[in-house]
């Protein structure tokens, strides 16, 4: 299976907001992606750099990836087959799933490593 990203546009941030915390009106300004995800212990955001307050525990400069689909629920291996470039190359990453695809985020410092994987590997890039 060929498998193609979408370099989405400008810089992405994880936020962490204390447990319960709700959907921030700041991630609604995201233009992009845009994620929250709530466990007995924290709440994340991931969204648009820009759209985070300073004030806000966040780690920044983040690029994302978005996996061309809509990907069916039965496909097997296509995170692993991301993941395990990257991991070889020693690039860390954040993956998030959503109903259609699979989004990967990780730091702009090691973006030309990590398209260098994913080139060697067969994965298409392109710029959305």
């Amino acid at each position: 299976m060929i498998l193609t990203l979408h370099r989405l546009d400008g810089a992405y941030a994880v936020a962490r907001l204390a447990p319960g915390e709700g959907w921030p009106h700041w991630a609604t300004w995201s233009r992009g992606l845009a994620s929250i995800t709530r466990t007995a212990t924290e709440t994340s955001v991931v969204c648009e750099q820009l759209a985070v307050p300073g004030e806000v525990r966040a780690e920044r400069d983040f690029v994302a990836y978005v996996v061309a689909g809509p990907l069916a629920f039965s496909s097997v291996g296509i995170l692993a087959r991301l993941t395990t470039a990257l991991a070889e190359a020693g690039v860390p990453v954040l993956a998030i799933s959503t109903y259609d695809t699979d989004v990967i985020l990780l730091r702009a410092a090691v973006q030309a490593v990590a398209e260098s994987a994913w080139h060697a590997a067969g994965i298409n890039i392109r710029d959305s």
